[in-house]
C-alpha cells in the first residue's frame, strides 16, 4: 500500500520559516491536484494551499504572499514554502494527492508545525 511521506516541521519562531515536504512511497496513477491542510488545536481542518499541474496554484488568504506551493516537474513531491511564519499558523499540516478516477484523497499522516510568539 502506498503511504504519503511527509517531513519538515518543527519548532520555529515567529517571523521564520520552515519548508514542508511530501512525496509518495510509490506509483499513485495520474493526479488531478495536491495540496496541504492543517489543522489548528481545537479547530477544523482547513485547506490551505493547493497546485494542479506545475504552476496552478490557489491559497487560502491567510497565508498569500507568505507561503508558497510547488511541486517537482519530474514526480508528485510537492512543497509548501512558509516564511514570515506566525503563532496562528500553529497546526498539524497534512498533504494530500487528488487521483483521478477515485473518490477521496490520499492523505498523509499529518506533521506538527510550531510557532513561538
Amino acid at each position: 500500500q502506498v503511504q504519503i511521506m511527509e517531513s519538515g516541521g518543527g519548532l520555529v519562531q515567529a517571523g521564520g520559516s520552515l519548508r514542508l515536504s511530501c512525496a509518495p512511497s510509490g506509483d499513485i496513477g495520474s493526479t488531478n491536484g495536491m495540496g496541504w491542510h492543517r489543522e489548528p488545536p481545537g479547530k477544523q481542518r482547513e485547506l490551505v494551499a493547493a497546485i494542479a499541474g506545475i504552476s496552478s496554484t490557489w491559497y487560502a488568504d491567510s497565508v498569500k504572499d507568505r507561503f508558497a506551493i510547488s511541486r517537482n516537474a519530474t514526480g508528485n513531491t510537492i512543497y509548501l514554502h512558509m516564511n514570515n511564519l506566525r503563532p496562528e499558523d500553529t497546526a498539524v499540516y497534512y498533504c494530500y494527492y487528488s487521483i483521478d478516477g477515485r473518490a477521496g484523497h490520499l492523505w498523509g499522516q499529518g506533521i506538527q508545525v510550531t510557532v513561538s510568539s
